[in-house]
């Protein structure tokens, strides 16, 4: 068969996925969720495992809006309206009045000129740096940021790359100073909210910093932050790390699948940005759009996180971080310290967080686990993602059973 000497070499490097201990292996399959009741948030039923019922704390959907009756309803109204696919990518037939109805109001939410969907945030990512960044850029990266942000500057192959230390300004301001006279263009690109850890880039000394060093360079420095972790879930309002920073990157990338509890991913920019990233991003140019029903329930999502509702969501989910992070403190695990709903449990050991995970799993709680080289050797943690739609008697079940672990 053709395959079979590709097929032996693959079964090797899955072989050595699993000797690093980096396979992920079978995936988790829900089959139906309970809704909340006795005081307790959803639960799940997995595969496998009968009438059991499971707690996600490792749901990214923050605001619990993924399975809000008004967003569903939304849903389902646009699906008999205009079906349940747009049919084409958007420059032929396949943009529809939600898709532009929500970069509007996106645009306007991010107090930007105007904004774009693509199908998912980790398509927006590789869809917009690459189009960004020529042999005369070059890229300064946080150490830190997501795999989406790694293999866009990949693609992009500028003049150059640097990687600063975590959060460490001063080694930024290092990197701007020495790349002086080699490039045109500076794309510092960096996450709001860091995804393994649940801390937040220091936006506003990050900005502050480009700007001193904007004049240095034939096109200025270009900031660019990914905060798909912030956005509704992180400040008063939820608009994310730029207002707890009290800063503004000049593009700002963010996700509809995660606070929102939809589907695709958006960017946010001036008219001309985005009027040149609709030209030639081929991520959007030749994908279809997500559909007009999940454009629909993003806006419904939107309704609901700008309103009263939504104030009382956020507040609501920071009183739960907080109950589970000083819980946590409290039982002698240590974790890193954030109002984000990210809270991770840090190990630094890799038998010991696989113990933990399965522990947990016994007991009805999904949670995840990150060695390295997901996470820097040292750095090995159980991943904690709380939500608004968990309950006091959620979180303090979850803190007996970590008791009952030490």
């Amino acid at each position: 068969m053709p395959l079979a000497r590709l097929e032996s070499e693959l079964e090797k490097k899955l072989a050595d996925l699993r000797a690093k201990g980096t396979l992920k292996g079978k995936e988790t399959v829900i089959t139906a969720m309970l809704p909340p009741r006795h005081g307790k948030g959803p639960r799940f039923h997995l595969v496998g495992h009968g009438r059991k019922q499971f707690l996600k704390m490792n749901s990214n959907s923050y605001l619990g809006l993924s399975t809000d009756p008004k967003v569903m309803t939304a849903e389902h109204t646009a699906t008999d309206r205009y079906g349940v696919g747009p049919g084409a990518v958007r420059f032929i037939s396949g943009t529809y009045e939600p898709h532009i109805e929500l970069e509007t109001r996106l645009a306007r939410f991010h107090g930007r000129k105007s904004a774009m969907i693509f199908s998912a945030a980790y398509a927006t990512i590789v869809g917009v740096l690459p189009q960004l960044i020529d042999k005369r850029t070059m890229v300064i990266s946080d150490e830190l940021n997501h795999n989406s942000i790694i293999n866009a500057i990949r693609l992009s192959r500028p003049a150059g790359k640097a990687i600063y230390r975590h959060c460490d300004m001063e080694a930024l301001a290092t990197k701007l100073e020495q790349s002086i006279g080699f490039c045109d263009r500076i794309i510092v690109v960096t996450d709001g909210i860091f995804s393994m850890r649940g801390d937040f880039a220091p936006l506003a000394e990050l900005v502050r910093i480009c700007k001193r060093y904007n004049p240095k360079f034939q096109q200025g420095v270009i900031t660019v932050v990914d905060d798909s972790h912030g956005v509704g879930a992180f400040g008063r309002t939820g608009r994310g790390t730029e207002e707890y920073t009290k800063a503004k990157a000049d593009i700002l990338i963010a996700t509809l699948g995660k606070s929102l509890g939809v589907n695709g991913g958006y960017v946010a920019a001036s008219s001309t940005v985005i009027k040149f990233l609709r030209e030639t991003a081929p991520l959007y140019i030749y994908s279809n759009p997500i559909t007009p029903a999940e454009a629909a329930a993003a806006i419904k999502g939107l309704d609901i996180l700008e309103s009263k509702t939504g104030l009382s969501l956020l507040e609501h989910l920071r009183k739960m971080t907080r109950r589970f992070e000083q819980g946590i403190i409290r039982l002698g695990y240590e974790t890193l310290k954030s109002e984000n709903p990210i809270v991770p449990l840090l190990t630094r050991d890799t038998r010991k967080t696989a113990q933990m995970v399965r522990f947990l799993f016994k007991n009805g709680i999904l949670a995840t686990g990150l060695n390295f080289p997901v996470v820097p050797k040292g750095d090995e943690e159980i991943r904690f993602q709380v939500s608004a739609g968990h309950t006091e008697k959620d979180i303090d079940y979850v803190l007996r059973i970590l008791k009952k672990f030490k």
